[in-house]
């Protein structure tokens, strides 16, 4: 059975007195009984992993580069992230994709970096509205998944979070229907793609996810949890949507 799991982006926000907001969440959950996840910006990797003592936070970066190491100055590789604390990595995220120009070829050899280090590769996949206007969000998103899963992925070293580009940040959310349907194509990709491991391998929806909509979301079939983004960067508004999981 599928473990759920609550997952924080904080994308470029943050910094030491932000702590305090992931000591008062740990206090508000101390024996969650779904998995969490935050990935703050590099920065805070190390002080995040080292406050939360015994608690079960797990704490994820949001990017890492292809390569172990090299010239590639600015970038961090997975093993550097390791190191510093991180047990998962995001990639693929829309916002990577758009402005960093990142193909799913990319997204792969970095889920690949992830897996030789030991780390969750958390692999982002979504439509635009233009693409979903289109009728055409079940083929991108396919494509996308296709492309940027490794070879031998399993429910151990993948997530795969499914965030309409539409509603990142817009306060949009994806009705149930498209979230189920979406949900229930990417499961089905997943049988024919990677059949052994497909049934474990979770499936996250992010996009505008709320307190108020979390419960919602959740009783969609398929859907393991979320990818919060800026609802996860205070105790106030990510532990609802901790509780609303754990009561799915």
């Amino acid at each position: 059975m599928r473990r759920k799991l609550a997952a924080g982006n904080w994308k470029m926000n943050g910094s030491l007195s932000a702590m305090a907001e992931v000591q008062a969440l740990c206090e508000a959950h101390p024996e969650p009984k779904v998995d969490m996840l935050l990935c703050p910006p590099a920065t805070l990797i190390w002080p995040m992993a080292s406050m939360r003592g015994e608690h079960p936070l797990a704490v994820g970066a949001q990017d890492c580069h292809p390569e172990d190491k090299g010239a590639h100055t600015g970038d961090i590789a997975a093993p550097m992230l390791r190191e510093a604390g991180a047990t998962a990595v995001i990639v693929g995220h829309s916002e990577r994709r758009a402005d960093h120009g990142e193909s799913s070829e990319t997204v792969r050899a970095k889920a690949e970096a992830a897996h030789r280090a030991g780390l969750l590769a958390v692999v982002c996949v979504g439509e635009t509205l233009e693409e979903r206007e289109a009728g055409r969000a079940l083929e991108v998103v396919g494509e996308q998944l296709a492309a940027s899963l490794p070879p031998g992925s399993t429910g151990e070293t993948v997530v795969v979070a499914y965030e309409p580009v539409w509603a990142i940040g817009t306060g949009k959310v994806a009705g149930t229907e498209e979230i189920g349907e979406m949900h229930g194509f990417l499961r089905e990709a997943l049988r024919k793609s990677h059949p052994e491991a497909a049934d474990a391998i979770r499936l996250l929806y992010g996009g505008s996810v709320k307190g108020s909509n979390a419960a919602e979301i959740f009783a969609v079939p398929d859907v393991d949890g979320a990818l919060v983004g800026g609802a996860s960067l205070t105790a106030e508004q990510f532990s609802p949507i901790v509780t609303a999981l754990e009561g799915a």
